[in-house]
């Protein structure tokens, strides 16, 4: 493949619906804060390119969890593919059902269509096509993502009277934000939790993640595989900056009478849908062209899973105990796409009748990411970590992590002053209880955004002291070597290894000859 449709489909692969949803009602509500996020971005492009992509393209294996078998062993590359799987899989029902839950409650139309509609569709194009299909698709994806937020900061301008006036309103009600520097981790967003959690969880994305990691696979050299990373970050990086861009413009509007003050929307998610249904239905074609925006990044999300897992599964579960003949490969794998299109179809339905599902599934997407990372990052970076210690570390990584996921009671976050003093009717704005932050436990105060890095660091230190502590043979001791094979470690490791093979090769060969 060529660099471009790649590196457009890295950021399409987890830029999903929920995605373009959220983060503009996170800068209607909570201010731009969050924008430092991608700063994050940029310091962790360089990392993955340079220090984990070439240990995954050297190797060239269809699963990127065939690398924990080689560096620790079977049971731990099970174990990760299989918790790989239930996070895909729970989260890309979850991408199909949210969509359609918020058009249908602004727009009127069906989830019932919404869900079949997009299920189907992305389930047999990814069958029929392959990667080659989802990659193109995720390149005319992105263009309609694009377009929906475009025309949001475009509408939104044209009524406010100029562009720099979405910035004049947004300062007037404290939207530009940028400057908190606490280091207390309970604040929601501040530099350090953003830009340090944002790296950990862009790595856990762009480096380990098989989703993605499957794709930096399908150029010819490393070098252009690194460059689809570099060319997919100022992608990434332009999409967010216009959909927060969105989330003011939407907010200059209603700056006076917000929607859900008022009640003309129920939920924070609703605020762009309901922006589109109420201002720009006047205009021929811009209402339909934000829905196949949102539709859009939601196939692109559904579609790279469906590939992904397809492969993960033939290569992890099935490969294991069947000799595949190279012939059936193509289309086992074109079932399986399809079996999982049918999942994630099923789950959708599931997930109206299963309450806080939502919230749970995108929790699990972030919680999981941090251990998994842990423990590639320990196989690629020393060469003490065995089978036994990382596994412990993975489990236990992750039972901290979802319990601070999953804590209860935990206090709400507060939203930034809005008002209703231009809506028609007369609405008084309701006072949220007060609440005492010290009456809730303090891990469950702890932001979101540190999960992924205690998840990280967990694994580090827990894997490290359990491998140190309770020695276990590792692969290459199991097959009678003396030393690892370096192609397993990130370069600059690799170097080392390398150089000191070639010293003890020398070594050996002197001894060798003294001898005769």
């Amino acid at each position: 493949m060529s660099i471009m449709p790649v590196a457009v489909s890295l950021m399409a692969s987890f830029m999903s619906a929920i995605t373009l949803l959220g983060v503009s009602a996170e800068n209607y509500y909570y201010g731009m804060q969050f924008y430092v996020i991608n700063i994050a971005y940029g310091i962790a492009t360089p990392i993955a390119s340079r220090l984990y992509l070439p240990v995954f393209f050297g190797l060239q294996k269809t699963s990127t969890y065939e690398y924990l078998e080689l560096r620790f062993g079977p049971k731990l590359r099970m174990l990760a593919s299989l918790t790989y799987t239930l996070q895909m899989v729970l989260y890309n029902g979850i991408v199909l059902y949210a969509p359609a839950i918020v058009l249908e409650s602004v727009t009127g139309l069906d989830r019932l269509i919404s869900i079949l509609v997009v299920g189907l569709a992305c389930t047999f194009y990814s069958t029929l096509g392959g990667m080659k299909a989802v990659l193109f698709t995720d390149l005319l994806q992105s263009l309609l993502m694009f377009g929906a937020v475009f025309s949001i900061v475009i509408f939104s301008s044209i009524q406010l009277g100029g562009f720099e006036m979405i910035f004049v309103k947004a300062k007037e009600g404290g939207r530009l934000n940028f400057a908190n520097f606490s280091v207390d981790p309970t604040e929601r967003h501040t530099w350090w939790s953003l830009i340090i959690g944002g790296l950990i969880t862009y790595l856990s994305l762009y480096a380990v993640n098989h989703t993605q990691v499957q794709r930096l696979l399908t150029v010819s050299t490393l070098a252009r595989s690194q460059m689809c990373l570099w060319w997919s970050w100022p992608v990434l990086s332009l999409l967010s900056t216009i959909t927060c861009i969105s989330g003011l413009g939407i907010y200059a509007v209603y700056k006076d009478c917000d929607p859900f003050i008022s009640n003309k929307i129920s939920a924070i998610d609703q605020l762009m849908p309901y922006y589109v249904v109420d201002a720009m239905r006047f205009v021929p074609g811009l209402a339909g062209l934000f829905v196949a925006g949102i539709f859009s990044a939601s196939l692109s999300t559904i579609s790279a899973a469906c590939n992904a897992l397809a492969a993960v599964t033939l290569t992890d579960y099935v490969g294991r105990w069947c000799k595949l003949s190279p012939s059936h490969v193509p289309w086992l794998t074109k079932l399986a796409a399809c079996a999982y299109g049918l999942l994630f179809l099923a789950l959708a339905f599931i997930a109206e009748h299963l309450g806080g599902v939502l919230q749970a599934a995108l929790t699990i997407f972030g919680a999981v990411g941090g251990p998994l990372l842990g423990v590639f990052t320990l196989g690629m970076f020393t060469t003490y970590a065995n089978e036994r210690g990382v596994s412990i570390g993975l489990l236990s990584g992750m039972a901290m992590t979802l319990w601070m996921s999953f804590g209860t009671p935990r206090p709400p976050p507060v939203k930034l002053p809005l008002n209703v003093e231009g809506c028609l009717n007369n609405i008084t704005i309701p006072v949220p209880p007060a609440t005492d932050p010290t009456n809730y436990f303090y891990l469950y105060r702890i932001s979101y955004m540190w999960t992924s890095p205690v998840g990280f660091l967990w694994v580090i230190i827990v894997g490290s002291a359990i491998s140190l502590l309770w020695r276990q043979q590792h692969p290459w001791q199991r097959l009678g070597k003396d030393h690892p094979d370096p192609s397993l470690f990130t370069p600059p490791l690799a170097r080392l290894l390398r150089a000191k093979n070639d010293t003890n090769k020398s070594s050996v060969q002197m001894d060798t000859a003294c001898k005769y």
